[in-house]
């Protein structure tokens, strides 16, 4: 019998056109700890599956504890998964960065909901199932407490952030369908990828951005240990690896120590991360791509620096096109991220964010709209206006999946031709060259900003 069995509960779309398709790295890193400590655990990773069969692999696992993960865009699933596997456990709990926000929204559907980072929570529940341990002794959990005719919703005390991360074990990819994952990305890109998580919390304070689980304190692994995981992900056949941290490029002294680990190793894999643009410089970029780095995604955001501001992402447009030429010239690709139609925003200020797009020689960009994500200033400045309580397609997928969940000065209609006309500027500069889109530019864009500037 499995003591616990661990859910995901993402289907994937069809299409899936996301170029961000990785297992869940947060869970498989609960498998191997509650492994470690001799706890019987699986993971139904539902990616690949259907909600048949992902209930049926947690069914035949007879778990006495399931967990299933949330955030913004899979709460409904979650919940559905809830109700569907309410009979086959003795306790279901949920986690992750919607749970941790908003854990009395689960209560109704879960018997304890796990608040942060789930390692130890999840361990010291399962020895709480096996009566070792009083459940309140358990600390980072919520649940409801039955005395009599009453119920009370109890808190325990918020767990510590673990400091030491080289002492976690690395995630059990074993419980990923690798195979799955290998072929979906090379029929995809012509190369396999899987992910790797190096450091935990995030220092910046971005409007828009949630740090619900591992919160704003830094912290990260050794250049040793990562390097190590590295190999081990080479070694199930993968020929890139995405580093999957907030900002990879955030502490300059330790990612040239990776850098220079990877070189030492002569390790042949290439991979790619997300960076800021105030986080890369010359000496840096040179390092990365001598150790690999073939692609860094950054989050421009905006092509306005009033609406930098308003999203406090304490960058500018000058820095921005700094960073993207400095990867450039070291020979890596550039991807960036915008978002239109900010809360604040104006007509100009969309229109600036598109001619800044597509003047950039970047190799992939992608444009959405604002998505409030609970326990962010931005949510708290629009919570009024929420038409949904959640999202249920992810970020970045085409354009007529981008969903507008609140009440904007911009009508959804709008921003999805912004996209469309920041996106075909971006794929005509990219095909005719700046020359030829100079010739061109000035006749599409005055056209395109003309139509932009008339719906409502």
């Amino acid at each position: 019998m499995t003591t616990v069995s661990l859910v995901y509960p993402f289907f994937r779309p069809k299409p899936d056109k996301s170029i961000f398709r990785f297992p869940p790295l947060g869970l498989g890193y609960i498998v191997s700890y509650l492994r470690q400590h001799g706890i019987s655990t699986s993971l139904v990773d539902c990616t690949f599956l259907t909600e048949k069969e992902a209930v049926e692999r947690v069914r035949k696992s007879k778990p006495k504890i399931v967990g299933i993960y949330s955030m913004f865009s899979m709460k409904a699933s979650a919940l559905r998964m809830a109700k569907l596997l309410r009979d086959h456990c003795e306790m279901l709990v949920a986690g992750g960065p919607l749970p941790t926000l908003c854990a009395e929204d689960f209560l109704g559907n879960f018997d304890v909901v796990g608040v942060g980072e789930g390692e130890a929570t999840v361990l010291e529940l399962a020895e709480a199932i096996e009566g070792r341990r009083s459940l309140s002794t358990v600390k980072g959990i919520v649940y409801k407490n039955h005395e009599g005719n009453d119920t009370h919703v109890i808190r325990t005390p918020i767990r510590e952030a673990i400091q030491d991360l080289d002492r976690l074990p690395f995630p059990a990819r074993d419980q990923f369908n690798n195979e799955a994952y290998k072929q979906h990305h090379e029929k995809r890109f012509g190369y396999t990828t899987s992910s790797v998580i190096t450091s935990r919390g995030c220092p910046f304070q971005c409007d828009f951005c949630s740090r619900a689980v591992f919160g704003q304190e830094f912290r990260t692994r050794s250049a040793v240990n990562i390097v190590d995981e590295m190999e081990s992900v080479k070694t199930l056949g993968y020929e890139r690896i995405m580093f999957s941290d907030d900002c990879f490029t955030f502490d300059k002294r330790r990612l040239l120590s990776i850098c220079n680990e990877i070189v030492r190793r002569r390790l042949d894999i290439s991979w790619e991360c997300l960076s800021r643009v105030d986080t890369i410089n010359r000496e840096t970029a040179l390092a990365m791509r001598k150790a690999g780095c073939v692609r860094v995604f950054f989050g421009l955001e905006s092509g306005n620096d009033a609406v930098l501001a308003l999203m406090n992402k304490q960058t500018t447009t000058r820095e921005a096109r700094r960073a993207v030429l400095t990867a450039k010239a070291a020979g890596i690709q550039v991807g960036a991220f915008f978002i239109v139609g900010y809360p604040g925003e104006t007509d100009n200020t969309v229109l600036d964010t598109l001619r800044f797009a597509s003047s950039l020689p970047l190799d992939y960009l992608s444009f959405s709209v604002p998505y409030p994500i609970p326990g962010t200033p931005l949510y708290e400045r629009v919570r009024s206006t929420i038409e949904f309580d959640d999202l249920t397609q992810p970020k970045h997928l085409s354009v007529t999946d981008h969903k507008l969940i609140y009440r904007s000065a911009f009508s959804e209609a709008k921003l999805k031709l912004a996209i469309v006309k920041g996106s075909t500027q971006f794929q005509l500069r990219k095909l005719l060259g700046d020359t030829g889109y100079g010739l061109l530019s000035a006749p599409f864009e005055g056209l395109t900003d003309y139509a932009f500037k008339l719906l409502t």
